[in-house]
């Protein structure tokens, strides 16, 4: 009898615990730390999903060059040194074209504006977009399929140019993917 009620006790609990990781809510929020392509700490992007349908992004970003820098949200979860090309083309689920001076519409992962590194190689922006997103399943979701990555490039965003604003060079990379259980 001991074993019987030890054993309906544990698949209780065990029923529970998966019922409420099972349909816990997502969480708003996301830090994602970035690499330099020689593994050094390129700070970090703090992703939030708020009330009103926006995604936050602050940007913290340290160990760069000084200057103006192009930020974009790429296909692919992946972030192979040196050169980040595994991370694929920009995010672009709608198929647009690059830059937001386009008429016919920008990448999704085409972010509203440059990131200056400054004195101590060190950077801070923060916008909110509302064509991106951390809502599993949708098409716009930066955790879509696995997930994406953010990228800082060499150089600034012309905003226009296609298909990656003459950018340049991939310098920091950090991947974007939903936290496991």
């Amino acid at each position: 009898m001991r074993m019987t009620v030890a054993t309906l006790a544990l698949a209780a609990f065990a029923t529970t615990t998966l019922a409420a990781t099972a349909f816990a809510k997502p969480s708003n929020k996301l830090v994602v730390p970035l690499k330099t392509s020689a593994g050094q700490d390129a700070g970090t992007a703090t992703f939030r999903q708020l009330k009103d349908g926006k995604l936050s992004i602050k940007l913290n970003l340290k160990n760069l060059p000084l200057g103006q820098h192009a930020v974009h949200i790429h296909e692919h979860p992946v972030c192979d040194a040196p050169d980040f090309k595994t991370a694929g083309g920009h995010f672009n689920p709608a198929g647009k074209e690059h830059g937001s001076m386009n008429p016919a519409g920008h990448h999704n992962g085409d972010l509203p504006q440059n990131i200056t590194i400054g004195e101590g190689h060190v950077g801070q922006a923060s916008f909110k977009v509302d064509y991106l997103s951390m809502t599993p399943g949708a098409a716009d979701s930066i955790l879509a399929n696995g997930g994406t990555s953010i990228m800082v490039h060499e150089k600034a965003d012309d905003m226009k140019t296609d298909p990656t604003g003459n950018a340049g060079n991939r310098i920091a990379c950090g991947v974007i993917s939903a936290p496991t259980p």
